[in-house]
């Protein structure tokens, strides 16, 4: 098959044939290997129910954060049950692996209508773990840095989201259920309850909208409701909140169903505190809402296999995670110390993960006898005020402001403790992350944490977002690492826990036949 390389209309095409396959020699005498026709395998995949995801990012492709991993994950979990033919489609961002583009396969192009424009719309092809994945090229739109943070991203994503309804006639491709996630995505289920819904192939699409967080909702100016996103008055009243346009909003209200990442959160957003102003509209939908909690890839996050640490180790053997916290210590310039506890954070320096608690309650709690790694990138007021700790506490404070994957890695294996206060949490990944791997989470009972940590089970909990609550559990936890045999057993059973995506993947394909009947 010809691998091609596709620029935007406004450039030149250019085009690299690969190696084609060579047939295989068979004796004359040898039987024939028994092969379907065309028609038997158009009945088994007519026997599938078809999915296809809409999202801004997929991992291994290109990944901000877990909203990619889900993807990545559940699709590829979804896959492997041999229930669905399930598809993703993305944008073909510039700052996707080498590797990867190099392998795409090239479709062809059309043209998308939005609103004044035309706009091209190259399609390419890649097929992993039993996942297809479509990639929508457009360079105008794409050919950027990074995914997110432009001034013109709601055009980005309206011309995203409409080519996702347009590639579908192209391909052939008309799903059971289109599965939208977050703001980028939600026009896609506008446009197909609205500008399409009267093409008959598209009537019987069912839409599933999930919420990975609610805080970023799509609000734009309703001045630009036509211009912009090619939505006119008949169809106003389902994207205007608040005198203005909420692409989350609107695709709640033409959506079938709507989830959130975690049983908790799902029930969280109905109140104006967890919200941020949509819980009238949560409120009035919630009889079509409800909550999944995520799964990590726990054959990628593997304390057996994994390269990046100082020595694997698994959950009936702890010895080398000992290597592990010397490794840190060393890599770190902090002393070395088996035996006392490294508490941990792997967090965007950001107030709702409950750092203003951490800042408030530290210099306490580096008073006993504990050392304290901190990795990640976020607001200055943050990144100044740890990075000035750990120059006043050399011997106890370790401060990474960067992003580290590697390092990240290794202080998931060399940390005792892993500290995750968060103010808000639709699911989060780090504290599962942190179990996989023997280190004992202390966190706040909201969304996913509330959901994924039991007290004593695999962790330590607590309720109010106050920092003092926060400590008191942090010092039970120090307290109870001194017991080296009760300790040894709690984190078999945190690394023990199932995080995996099998159970998930079970809830969403109850709610996909749900919706089909």
């Amino acid at each position: 098959m010809a691998t091609v390389t596709k620029k935007t209309s406004t450039t030149k095409t250019t085009t690299k044939k690969t190696a084609s396959a060579t047939k295989a020699s068979v004796k004359p005498d040898a039987p024939k290997p028994v092969r379907k026709t065309v028609k038997e395998k158009a009945a088994v995949t007519a026997q599938k129910k078809k999915i296809l995801f809409v999202a801004s990012e997929a991992t291994p492709f290109i990944a901000t954060g877990g909203l990619a991993e889900v993807i990545g994950s559940l699709s590829t979990a979804l896959a492997a049950t041999k229930k669905f033919d399930v598809r993703v489609v993305i944008p073909l961002y510039s700052d996707i692996k080498k590797e990867y583009r190099e392998k795409f396969t090239y479709l062809g192009n059309l043209y998308v209508h939005l609103a004044w424009r035309n706009q091209y719309c190259g399609i390419f092809e890649y097929v992993k773990d039993g996942v297809t994945y479509y990639f929508i090229d457009n360079e105008f739109y794409f050919k950027r840095p990074g995914c997110y943070g432009y001034f013109d991203d709601g055009e980005r994503f309206a011309f995203f989201s409409r080519s996702v309804l347009e590639i579908m006639s192209f391909l052939n491709f008309y799903p059971d259920v289109m599965h939208c996630h977050d703001w980028q995505a939600a026009l896609a289920a506008i446009y197909l309850k609205t500008n399409y819904c009267f093409r008959p192939e598209y009537q019987f699409i069912r839409a599933l909208f999930t919420i990975h967080n609610i805080e970023y909702q799509g609000w734009y100016s309703l001045d630009l409701l036509g211009d912009l996103f090619d939505i006119y008055g008949t169809y106003q009243y389902l994207v205007e909140y608040k005198n203005s346009i909420n692409l989350m909003k609107g695709a709640i209200e033409c959506c079938e169903r709507f989830s959130t990442v975690s049983p908790k959160y799902a029930d969280e957003i109905k109140s104006e505190y967890y919200a941020h102003g949509l819980e009238p509209i949560v409120q009035r939908n919630a009889f079509k809402l409800c909550g999944i909690l995520n799964g990590i890839d726990v054959e990628g996050y593997n304390p057996e296999k994994d390269t990046h640490l100082y020595a694997n180790y698994t959950a009936n053997d702890f010895a080398n995670k000992a290597v592990c916290k010397k490794g840190l210590q060393k890599q770190l310039g902090l002393p070395q110390k088996p035996d006392t506890p490294i508490i941990s954070m792997v967090t965007r320096l950001v107030s709702h993960k409950g750092l203003d608690l951490v800042t408030a309650v530290i210099e306490e709690l580096l008073h006993e006898d504990v050392q304290i790694v901190i990795l990640g990138t976020g607001d200055a007021h943050f990144e100044g005020f740890f990075s000035d700790l750990a120059r006043r506490y050399p011997d106890k404070m370790s401060a990474n402001i960067i992003f580290n994957g590697d390092l990240s890695r290794k202080i998931y294996s060399g940390s005792d403790i892993f500290l995750m206060p968060s103010k808000s949490e639709p699911c989060g990944l780090s504290q599962m992350i942190a179990c996989r791997y023997g280190t004992i989470p202390v966190v706040r009972e909201t969304g996913g944490l509330y959901d994924s940590i039991k007290p004593l089970e695999n962790g330590y909990t607590f309720t109010n977002f106050n920092a003092h609550d926060m400590l008191f559990v942090l010092r039970k936890a120090i307290s109870d690492y001194k017991n080296k045999e009760e300790w040894a057993k709690l984190m078999y059973r945190a690394a023990t826990s199932d995080f995996s995506w099998g159970h998930s993947a079970q809830e969403y394909e109850t709610l996909y036949l749900n919706m089909l009947k």
